[in-house]
């Protein structure tokens, strides 16, 4: 039995570069990543989406130009919390991404993105993100660095994820 946290995701793309942040403190340090974190109390998941990203990145993304196109759960070997990440893209936002204390972003050629140096799962679903298909994931690591086990499927709709009425 997990414990479960749920968290945000966020991806800004065009058709050809996805902006990426290289983690400068806490979990996920020295890794590129989306932006994101937890969603907090009396917080809906799609505001804490807007927040953490602007927390992280210095940009602003309006609700209706947020995609929710990913659910993926991890679990630690040993701890007890499931992850519980919402996956968003937008391609509309306001501002130019500007380093924070929290993240350096980085805009990358989708043929050179830097999956050495990020999460190992993210070279199992990023392509399903890149072709614009919608997904489900859980992943089960032993420490940060090995995946012990996983499941990835596409999904048909997103009304598999749950909306902000769940949170």
């Amino acid at each position: 039995m997990y414990f479960r946290k749920l968290y945000t995701l966020v991806f800004l793309r065009n058709d050809t570069h996805i902006l990426l942040g290289l983690k400068k403190r806490g979990f996920g340090v020295d890794k590129w990543n989306g932006f994101g974190g937890k969603v907090e109390i009396n917080e809906t998941i799609i505001d804490a989406a807007i927040r953490e990203l602007k927390e992280e990145s210095c940009v602003v993304v309006k609700k209706c130009n947020l995609k929710n196109i990913g659910h993926l759960e991890f679990t630690f070997e040993g701890d007890p919390t499931m992850m519980d990440v919402r996956v968003y893209s937008a391609s509309i936002f306001e501002g130019a991404p500007t380093e924070t204390d929290e993240m350096s972003p980085k805009w990358f050629a989708y043929t050179e993105i830097p999956f050495q140096d990020m999460w190992p799962d993210d070279i199992i679903w990023f392509p399903f993100m890149l072709k614009g298909k919608l997904f489900y994931g859980k992943f089960h690591y032993k420490g940060y660095d090995t995946i012990l086990n996983y499941d990835l499927q596409e999904i048909e709709s997103r009304e598999r994820f749950y909306d902000d009425k769940n949170k």
